[in-house]
């Protein structure tokens, strides 16, 4: 295995090409649940599980059954699939074991079924890991790692702008900017300073 690509993956994922500022994947969440740094860790930590474990069973879906049966074309709705189950599970226990979490995170957990993030790293890993010239435990490896990475990337964005929000509540902000506005903006200025990741090289 080449060391050099597994760091590509883990630095690209978090900092270079990361699914919020850099892809723009995944805003509806981020904008929505960063106004406060407790909730934004627990949604970015169960992001995190979602994408590694999608990553993980999209990968055994498209090689022992999608590419068996010559089925490829349905990626895209056994992806969903896939992802819809696992937010579904991870609901069910957040409300078994954590009622007050249940109700912090609100409306915004269930929108991590169509949270385009959890999509776009399960497309990614197919497009960029699921090919015949990668054999089959390093394309598990790497699909793994970068639906662990995402999801770092993820918690890190999310704290950075939840830390700020919480900053400018004690802030005099003009009306006309308070809320979505003003985290727009913020989230600009931050995908701005995460292109300085760009010159990393390996």
């Amino acid at each position: 295995m080449d060391v050099s690509m597994f760091l590509s993956v883990i630095i690209g994922a978090i900092f270079i090409n990361n699914f919020i500022l850099s892809k723009f994947l995944g805003l509806c969440s981020f904008i929505g649940i960063s106004k406060e740094t407790k909730p934004a860790l627990y949604m970015g930590v169960s992001a995190t599980f979602v994408t590694t474990c999608a990553s993980i069973i999209t990968w055994a879906i498209y090689n022992f059954i999608l590419v068996p049966c010559h089925i490829e074309y349905l990626r895209t709705i056994s992806f969903i699939l896939v992802i819809a189950s696992f937010v579904q599970l991870v609901e069910m226990v957040i409300k078994k074991f954590s009622r007050t979490l249940y109700r912090t995170l609100g409306i915004y957990l269930p929108l991590i079924t169509v949270n385009c993030a959890v999509l776009g790293v399960a497309v990614l890993n197919s497009e960029m890991f699921f090919k015949p010239g990668i054999n089959t435990l390093t394309s598990f490896a790497l699909s793994a790692l970068q639906g662990f990475c995402v999801g770092l990337g993820y918690i890190l964005v999310m704290l950075f702008m939840s830390g700020i929000r919480e900053r400018l509540e004690l802030c005099d902000i003009p009306a006309s900017f308070k809320d979505a506005p003003i985290a727009f903006i913020i989230a600009s200025l931050m995908s701005m300073a995460f292109m300085g990741f760009s010159g990393f090289r390996f």
